[in-house]
């Protein structure tokens, strides 16, 4: 058939072909149908990379059992309607990296069962503690006893060690925990674009020289390490230090919160980009805390301290208003103790 044949036979049939903007409109729809069912796969892949990347790419441990229990070797399980605690550790290692770091802040966050606010509990790097397979030392000796000292020290069973410390010391069970590097939270204070901190006093840096003033205040990554790192000068040594890291990560859930992190899986696993390696996630129930975070009626956390004696150098548990702090923290009404004990609750903001 020759050229002029074909466009014969198709003038002939062209007045039999269907109008085209009903058939674009169509394939317009069905392409918008399969872009938007794209971007929710993409997003859901998102979040299930997020809670892999807790859950599996980080390491975790085994949670910890009630005191007397045998040892839970299973993911932690958290019923609705119990109290839920995580232990957060923060280590500094400036030092070599063959050197198993000390746990500097050692802090104990109570989530009631009632979901009304986050408590936040330091407990002294000094205290006087019996670290199980090891002398009586200071708590924070417990990491580096359980990392070991050779040239690959193991952060998982130093972790695990200041665990059971932890947990012999306070009775409650520790559902998961996070353990951080100082370069790690400068990573997120600077991706969260700085971090509000309101100090009661002024602190001057023995490093830098920098002067803290009292009051609020606005820090960069660098300058809130350069604060949590002081505790000499201050009243209370180091115990002033767990205060002024309170008042950090106050200020640093404060942050996440106004930025919809919190709940947000794109913005967390950016966090989780920026950190690296620096953070380690411990425990099997990450989807739980994950889930947690909205059932709070609020992310505002009240800040406590394990009453100890005055003793700078190496603290001991106070024997007269330690047990009724303990008490009330295993029976969750922490609520109750610190409307009882106003003295004892530390100004976050």
């Amino acid at each position: 058939m020759t050229e002029r044949e074909l466009r014969a036979a198709f003038a002939r049939h062209e007045v039999l072909t269907p109008p085209a903007g009903p058939v674009r409109a169509a394939i317009d729809r069905v392409a918008a149908v399969r872009r938007r069912r794209r971007q929710r796969v993409r997003a859901g892949g998102v979040a299930l990379a997020l809670v892999g990347a807790l859950g599996v790419g980080i390491p975790r441990f085994a949670p910890d059992p009630p005191p007397g229990a045998t040892t839970v070797t299973g993911p932690a399980s958290t019923a609705p309607g119990e109290a839920l605690n995580v232990l957060v550790l923060g280590l500094d290692v400036r030092w070599a990296p063959e050197v198993p770091p000390l746990a500097d802040s050692v802090q104990l966050v109570h989530i009631p069962a009632d979901r009304s606010r986050p408590y936040l509990i330091s407990i002294p790097r000094d205290l006087e503690v019996d670290i199980p397979g090891f002398d009586r030392n200071k708590l924070n000796a417990a990491f580096a006893y359980g990392a070991g000292f050779d040239h690959h020290p193991n952060r998982t069973q130093g972790y695990d060690l200041t665990r059971r410390v932890v947990a012999d010391l306070t009775g409650v069970r520790v559902d998961a925990g996070v353990v951080l590097t100082l370069p790690a939270l400068r990573k997120v204070t600077d991706v969260l674009g700085g971090v509000e901190v309101c100090l009661p006093q002024q602190v001057r840096s023995v490093h830098t020289r920098r002067v803290f003033p009292a009051g609020c205040q606005h820090l960069d990554g660098p300058a809130s390490m350069d604060l949590l790192r002081q505790r000499r000068g201050l009243p209370d040594g180091g115990q002033d230090r767990d205060r002024n890291a309170q008042r950090f990560l106050a200020g640093l859930v404060r942050q996440a919160g106004e930025k919809g992190v919190l709940t947000d899986p794109v913005q967390i696993s950016r966090l989780l980009a920026a950190v690296g390696p620096d953070l380690t996630v411990a425990g099997a129930s990450v989807p739980d805390l994950l889930r947690v975070v909205p059932e709070l009626a609020s992310v505002e956390p009240v800040g406590l301290s394990l009453p100890v004696v005055d003793d700078v150098s190496r603290p001991r548990a106070d024997p007269r208003a330690a047990p009724a702090f303990l008490d009330a923290l295993r029976e969750d009404r922490l609520d109750r103790w610190a409307a009882a004990n106003p003295d004892g609750v530390n100004r976050l903001r």
